[in-house]
């Protein structure tokens, strides 16, 4: 049994996530702003009131995890705001980074006392992060900030390796969410996807940009 920490637990993947570890045995401790009926239905441990854009809140999370061992640390909060070249919020921009760049980054060192040899730490990014991939333009408060996070994870991957632990950057894909209108692949898939690379992450394959299909991303 792995001891597994979600953050933006409450719905969409992070919901899904909580699900399907609790669901084959692991101990789930769920993060999130604001716990969803749902989630509190689920018999996991839920950490309520905690933004991962707040230093503040992430220091009241290291506080409670004080000496709990994290297996796997998915670090899944996430934020969209749509815009175009001529509809960008530069405020709204930032409000990106700081929950989809600077989050991850600030939640595992935060928790990296609770990592050990063995870990694993996944950021659920995005391939609309990928400079070479991208061939439509717009969002770019969200782009910007998913290629940004990619930054983050593979730093990560560099300076967590000697402590043995691995880093993976995954694309969920185009999941059926409250960020995406409904549209996409339901957050079971997607959910089911991302749990399969993580557990096929090791120290060895460490730093990769993986969609949840399986198959590697462009940067």
């Amino acid at each position: 049994m792995a001891t597994v920490l979600i953050t933006g637990s409450n719905r969409g993947i992070g919901l899904e996530l909580c699900r399907q570890y609790h669901a084959r045995g692991d101990d789930v401790i769920a993060v999130c702003r604001t716990a969803s009926p749902e989630l509190s239905d689920l018999g996991v441990r839920v950490i309520a009131n905690i933004d991962v854009a707040d230093g503040d809140d992430v220091a009241k999370l290291a506080g409670e995890l004080a000496g709990v061992d994290l297996d796997i640390l998915l670090n899944n909060a996430g934020i969209l705001r749509p815009d175009t070249i001529d509809s960008v919020d530069f405020e709204q921009m930032l409000e990106q980074y700081r929950v989809n760049t600077i989050g991850p980054l600030r939640v595992t060192r935060a928790l990296r006392k609770n990592l050990k040899e063995g870990s694993k730490v996944g950021i659920v990014t995005s391939r609309v992060g990928s400079i070479e991939d991208n061939s439509s333009g717009n969002n770019y408060g969200y782009r910007a900030s998913k290629a940004a996070a990619n930054m983050v994870g593979m730093n990560l991957r560099h300076d967590l390796e000697s402590s043995g632990v691995a880093v993976a950057l995954l694309h969920p894909g185009f999941v059926a969410t409250d960020m995406t209108g409904g549209a996409g692949v339901p957050p079971p898939d997607a959910a089911r996807g991302l749990i399969a690379r993580m557990d096929e992450l090791t120290l060895e394959n460490s730093g990769g940009f993986w969609h949840a299909e399986g198959y590697t991303l462009p940067w």
